[in-house]
């Protein structure tokens, strides 16, 4: 039996620097960056304080005061990038079967924000030891629960199929994506709305990032503070965002004509049993992915034209990722065009995995290729070609893109054009 394909045909990104897929890729293609001095909250006390904010305000993206009480700021963002994504497919869900529909959400941290500002609430700016619960909020209990994200998406598109959280670290967005397309592929829906949000920004997860030293202390340049690949490189930009995708059998969405941005041709995770938070510096396990993925897209690596790295601007990710190109790649990794989209959103965490397949699929439908902004002196280990500080026009047809997370987890996905893959 054919095995059957999935596309991309609707796509809502909330990212630093704008809401919607337009703003997004304006500011990728124009190479701007989104960090910032963080404005959420008083970070002088921090080591890091910078971050790539997202200036939303929920009422003007048509949620209501019910809703906003309810959210935490990432469920908040999950509910209107699915509405976009659904809107941007063209595709009318009431008139589908809602037991063929499905959701599926990645979030590395769930409700940060909400526990945060809670926990100031009820333990009155952490004087109390002993909270009183009677100050929290009445929805407190979605706060702790990220399934929550998942529900609240399925009831703003309607759909009763399958509704999980994916919950992978820094993969989450693309694990969360992989695991839509296996359900399509399977028979068992015909429509997900899938994709990945978080909203980090609070004081614990800046607190829990400066006592490992993986954000930059960069602070007093902002603008230029995530530098991925660059040899004065420090440590990641905090960032915040979502991006959701409608995601279709093939056959179904050109019966109907939905504008197709990409197919999803492979996809493949591993783990390296390693270590928290280190990587070893060969690149095994995602050389490993990203081979795996291109076998189930039954294409060889000299068919990619575009990395979209995971490029967090860390020292030992970023040689490790060079290292993995070079293994699953060979001779082409020294050919093939990579950027980081991470110096110029940042990292939000479980959101930033489904935000770069957006930008991947962007790519293609642009035939563009962003840069890596604040590029100037390249490390010597890594050697590949990055793409400094211009985009750079191209014929793109496949992208791969990866992912990396604490716990040792790797990513991979190619993203083709239909019409180049036989199937």
């Amino acid at each position: 039996m054919t095995a059957r394909r999935v596309v991309i045909t609707g796509i809502e990104v909330l990212a630093p620097g704008g809401v919607g897929v337009k703003n997004f890729w304006d500011l990728l293609d124009e190479g701007r960056t989104a960090t910032r001095a963080i404005t959420f909250f008083d970070p002088a006390p921090f080591r890091s304080r910078v971050a790539a904010e997202i200036d939303f305000d929920p009422r003007e993206h048509g949620l209501s005061p019910q809703e906003i009480r309810r959210m935490d700021r990432a469920a908040q963002f999950a509910v209107v990038a699915a509405r976009g994504a659904v809107a941007d497919s063209g595709i009318d869900l009431q008139a589908c079967d809602p037991h063929r529909v499905g959701v599926t959400v990645g979030s590395a941290v769930g409700a940060t924000m909400g526990l945060d500002q809670e926990y100031q609430v009820v333990s009155d700016g952490g004087r109390l030891d002993l909270v009183d619960h009677e100050y929290a909020v009445p929805h407190l209990y979605n706060h702790l629960v990220p399934s929550s994200f998942a529900a609240e998406v399925a009831w703003a598109v309607g759909a009763e199929g399958p509704s999980t959280v994916t919950s992978t670290g820094c993969t989450s967005g693309i694990d969360s994506v992989g695991y839509a397309v296996e359900l399509i592929r399977e028979g068992v829906v015909d429509v997900m709305v899938a994709g990945s949000t978080d909203a980090p920004i609070s004081p614990i997860t800046v607190a829990c990032f400066d006592a490992i030293k993986a954000t930059t202390p960069r602070n007093d340049d902002p603008e230029h503070a995530s530098r991925p690949f660059d040899g004065s490189r420090n440590g990641f930009v905090l960032g915040e965002g979502a991006a959701l995708f409608v995601l279709e059998e093939l056959s179904g969405a050109r019966r109907r004509g939905a504008h197709i941005y990409a197919e999803i041709a492979g996809y493949a995770s591993r783990s390296n049993a390693y270590h928290m938070t280190g990587l070893r510096p060969d690149g095994v396990e995602m050389a490993e992915a990203i081979s795996r993925a291109l076998d189930e897209a039954r294409m060889n690596p000299e068919e990619i034209d575009y990395i979209n790295a995971h490029g967090s601007g860390t020292l030992q990710n970023d040689r490790h990722e060079t290292a993995a190109f070079k293994r699953s790649l060979g001779a082409h990794a020294y050919r093939t065009p990579v950027s980081s989209i991470k110096s110029m959103v940042g990292h939000s965490l479980g959101a930033i995995g489904s935000i770069e397949i957006a930008a991947s699929a962007l790519a293609m439908e642009n035939n563009v290729v962003p840069p890596t902004a604040n590029l100037h002196t390249p490390d010597p280990e890594c050697d590949l070609d990055y793409v400094p500080l211009v985009a750079r026009d191209q014929l793109t047809d496949a992208v791969l893109t990866v992912g990396s997370g604490f716990g040792g987890f790797q990513s991979a996905m190619v993203l083709a054009r239909p019409e180049r893959r036989i199937g």
